[in-house]
């Protein structure tokens, strides 16, 4: 098996990564188109954390930092690289970026429905805080 590369995200990557997306994330979201993710990699060029093994796309993070918290958002690995390190690689780097950028919690946005993906992240050492439910509202432009 190659190494394993990981890179920032360029504006050249975002039609690759929402494709990757639609393959191997689950759910969407509402910034889950090219805008979106322009807007991202414009504005925090270190927050979109890309996985490659063998020049093909293999995972992806999105590692924010608003300068108070930190966010783990989009980790996905393509179906059939589940299970070889890539998933750890990612919150390994993205980690290391909030330690460098002075964080001190990360916290990551699971699907209740993911049980793969809620079971990946009890195994990084994330842990669910049953006290505290997402409240959103959409913004219109």
């Amino acid at each position: 098996m190659s190494d394993l590369h990981i890179r920032h995200a360029t504006p050249a990557d975002i039609d690759t990564v929402l494709r990757f997306w639609r393959e191997a994330a689950e759910g969407t979201s509402i910034s889950d188109d090219r805008d979106g993710v322009a807007r991202l990699v414009d504005r925090d060029p270190e927050a979109l954390l890309l996985a490659e093994r063998d020049g093909v796309l293999s995972g992806t993070v999105i590692a924010g930092f608003d300068g108070w918290r930190c966010h783990l958002y989009r980790l996905a690995v393509h179906p059939d690289r589940r299970r070889q390190g890539i998933g750890t690689a990612l919150l390994a780097a993205a980690e290391e970026r909030f330690v460098r950028l002075g964080g001190r919690r990360a916290d990551a946005m699971v699907l209740e429905r993911n049980e793969s993906g809620r079971q990946a992240w009890r195994a990084a050492g994330y842990g669910r805080e049953e006290q505290w439910r997402r409240w959103v509202k959409p913004l219109s432009s």
